[in-house]
């Protein structure tokens, strides 16, 4: 059994709390921050237009494929010091891609990159639920790592677009040198140390499950690139039916797996992790297709395109501090994540309304909605994937948690570019295109938008469906009849 050194009370876990969130806005804004760049990284690197998606590609695919085995890894060899491996490995990644002559050293940097956040990700999750062992400072902790992983995409547009016009595109690389050597030199002293448990990495296990997660986001981003009947994606995700099914075979049987699969017999569990998985999925319509809106329809620099989504981590922050200081602990979080996500999907569905002369003062209601929707709904469903899981899983539960928003990112840019390309050709404008190449595109961009909030719809009916059905308490963490305190949290107070 692990054991971590939790300090008394929530005034002397402010830098490690920093610490964590720092290190999950890295990790967040890094798979969007690159997005702006990518027409500079191109052109300064002469990376051939097929292969451009690779600079993003390699980070998903090595960030995805190996999130399991490294929650495994933090639970098994100590969570500070997992910590410590994957972000040096992210910092040196982050240096060498800022250096990069070729567009295959910016690949391997970025997959190396994926490869450090893989580690890091569960073990900063996993040790900032240890930190508060009370339920009311805990669902506070976890409003601010809501902030940071609902927002985290919104700011990397805004930094990335700051830094490519007034820096370099190198600077989207570079930026995290600085951060990660601050959070490497305070990790030691702020972090708590945990135990490393008895016990070995299931090898068999830890191969089938970073072999199956990785051909199934790279079905996704096939299926996003050449379409849901291209050879690459079908073989992708029938390997990874086999490989995963494998992977299931192999857990059952062995003493310590990567995975305990009892983790998936809460219900509530489950459906928190498929929801976020889903409001993941129809948040990427937001970002993907206004972020084209205002460069390629209206016209907008990069910067101006960036500044534009500073209302959402405004409103993000605005909701998700409200949900924590007043609604969770009032009417519980199961409450809390219905409201919250039938918000996201009001949001959406004002989104698409959105035509060539749609206004960005008509725009910024729906992202505010929609953004405010999803502050709410982050922090009961962080804390619902993580509740009743016993201290020494607590990792492998912070992997599934990051799993699902990493699996929701790929399914959504796969759905939602091939509903996108239902408009037909000709639909990518830009600011000298022809009026029906810009109608092509919002024709697209609207269709987009109604998917997304029909994959927003889907959560809403199961978090309906979870709130209606009277369930008795149960605990995998703990024999007695009691509710834990992960479980307190979404319930509502007396």
């Amino acid at each position: 059994m692990s054991s971590t050194t939790t300090p008394a009370t929530p005034t002397r876990t402010w830098l490690p709390l920093a610490v964590v969130l720092i290190t999950q806005m890295m990790i967040v804004l890094d798979s969007a921050i690159v997005n702006i760049a990518l027409p500079d990284m191109q052109q300064a690197l002469h990376i051939a237009p097929a292969d451009l998606s690779w600079v993003v590609n390699a980070y998903t695919l090595a960030f995805g494929g190996l999130l399991l085995l490294g929650a495994r890894a933090g639970d098994l060899f100590g969570r500070r010091t997992v910590f410590a491996v994957g972000m040096t490995l992210f910092t040196v990644a982050s240096l060498l891609g800022g250096f990069a002559d070729a567009g295959s050293h910016l690949f391997l940097a970025r997959a190396a990159q994926g490869v450090g956040a893989a580690l890091v990700a569960p073990s900063a999750l996993a040790i900032l639920m240890g930190l508060y062992p009370q339920p009311r400072d805990r669902t506070r902790a976890i409003g601010y790592y809501t902030i940071v992983s609902a927002s985290g995409a919104a700011i990397g547009l805004i930094a990335g677009g700051l830094l490519t016009s007034y820096a370099s595109w190198r600077w989207v690389m570079f930026v995290n040198v600085p951060i990660g050597l601050v959070v490497l030199g305070l990790s030691r002293a702020a972090l708590p140390a945990s135990r490393s448990q008895h016990g070995r990495i299931d090898v068999v296990g830890s191969l089938l499950s970073t072999a199956g997660m990785t051909a199934l986001v790279y079905g996704f981003i096939s299926a996003a690139a050449h379409g849901w009947g291209s050879g690459s994606a079908v073989g992708s995700f029938v390997a990874s039916a086999v490989l995963l099914a494998a992977f299931v075979v192999v857990e059952r049987r062995v003493a310590q797996p990567v995975v305990p699969l009892h983790l998936f017999a809460d219900r509530e569990r489950v459906v928190a992790y498929t929801s976020r998985l889903l409001l993941v999925a129809g948040s990427m319509g937001a970002f993907f297709f206004l972020s084209q809106y205002f460069q390629l329809v209206l016209g907008w620099s990069p910067v101006r395109t960036g500044m534009a989504f500073v209302p959402f981590p405004v409103s993000v922050f605005i909701s998700s501090q409200l949900a924590t200081r007043v609604l969770v602990p009032r009417f519980g979080g199961r409450a809390v994540m219905l409201v919250g996500m039938t918000m996201s999907l009001v949001g959406l569905v004002l989104l698409t309304g959105v035509g060539v002369g749609t206004t960005y003062a008509q725009l910024v209601v729906s992202m505010v909605v929609f953004a405010l929707g999803n502050g709410t709904a982050f922090v009961p469903l962080t804390e619902a994937g993580m509740v009743r899981v016993a201290p020494h899983e607590a990792g492998v539960a912070s992997g599934l948690v990051n799993v699902t928003q990493q699996l929701g990112g790929a399914v959504g840019l796969a759905v939602l570019v091939t509903v996108f390309a239902t408009a037909g050709p000709g639909a990518a404008s830009g600011p000298g295109a022809s009026a029906a190449a810009k109608e092509l595109f919002v024709l697209g961009a609207d269709r987009g938008f109604g998917v997304a909030a029909g994959l927003i719809a889907v959560a809403v009916a199961l978090l309906v469906s979870l709130s209606a059905r009277r369930r008795t308490p149960r605990s995998e963490a703990t024999t007695s009849g009691a509710p834990t305190q992960a479980e307190a949290v979404l319930e509502p107070a007396a």
